[in-house]
C-alpha cells in the first residue's frame, strides 16, 4: 500500500543544521499521534466486482454445503456404529468358538474321565486312592499376613538432618566401597 505525502507544516522550514533566528535550543514538542485513517466501507465494497455467474456458483457452494453437512454427521455416526457392532460381533464369534471347543473336549472320553478323578476324585473300581493333607513342614508354609490398617498416620518427617548426615558421612569417608 502506498503511503501517502506527509502534510504541509505550518513551521518554517529551515536547511539543514542552520536555526532561525531567536530559535530555542529546546527539544522538539511531541508530536500527537494522528487517528488512524477512517476505512470507507462504500469505497471498499464498490471495488468487489461479481458476476452473476460467481453468485450463481457460490450459492452452488453454499447450497451443497447446507445439504452434505448433516449428511455427512450422519455417515460418520453410522460408521462408528457399524464398527461397534462389528467389535461386537467378532467378541461373540470368539465366545462362540471357545465355547465349541470346550463341547468337543467334553465330547471325548478321556477328558471325561481326566476331569472327574481331577475335580471330584473319582477313583475306577479296584484302585485305591491316597489324599495327603498338609505334606508340607510348617516352616515352610507362609505366614498370614498381618492386619493393614486402614487409617493414616502422620509421623514427623525430619528429612533435612537425615540429608546433612548422609552428605556429611559420605565426604568424609575414608575408604570407598568398591563396585560390585
Amino acid at each position: 500500500m502506498a503511503r501517502r505525502p506527509a502534510p504541509p507544516s505550518s513551521s518554517p522550514r529551515t536547511s539543514a543544521g542552520v536555526k532561525p533566528a531567536g530559535a530555542r535550543s529546546s527539544p522538539p514538542p511531541r508530536q500527537r499521534r494522528r487517528p488512524a485513517n477512517r476505512v470507507d466501507v462504500r469505497e471498499w465494497a464498490s471495488g468487489i466486482r461479481l458476476s452473476a455467474f460467481s453468485v450463481i456458483m457460490l450459492s452452488l457452494v453454499v447450497l451443497g454445503a447446507w445439504v452434505l453437512v448433516p449428511t455427512m454427521g450422519t455417515f460418520i455416526d453410522q460408521r462408528q456404529k457399524i464398527a461397534a457392532l462389528e467389535a461386537s460381533i467378532q467378541v461373540s464369534q470368539d465366545e462362540i468358538a471357545a465355547l465349541q471347543q470346550e463341547r468337543e473336549r467334553w465330547d471325548d472320553p478321556a477328558y471325561i474321565t481326566t476331569q472327574a478323578r481331577e475335580r471330584l476324585y473319582y477313583v475306577k473300581p479296584g484302585e485305591v486312592v491316597y489324599l495327603v493333607d498338609n505334606d508340607l513342614d510348617p516352616a515352610a508354609l507362609p505366614r498370614e499376613q498381618e492386619h493393614v490398617s486402614d487409617t493414616l498416620e502422620e509421623k514427623p518427617a525430619d528429612w533435612m538432618p537425615q540429608l546433612l548426615r548422609t552428605l556429611t558421612s559420605a565426604g568424609l569417608s575414608q575408604t570407598a566401597v568398591p563396585a560390585q
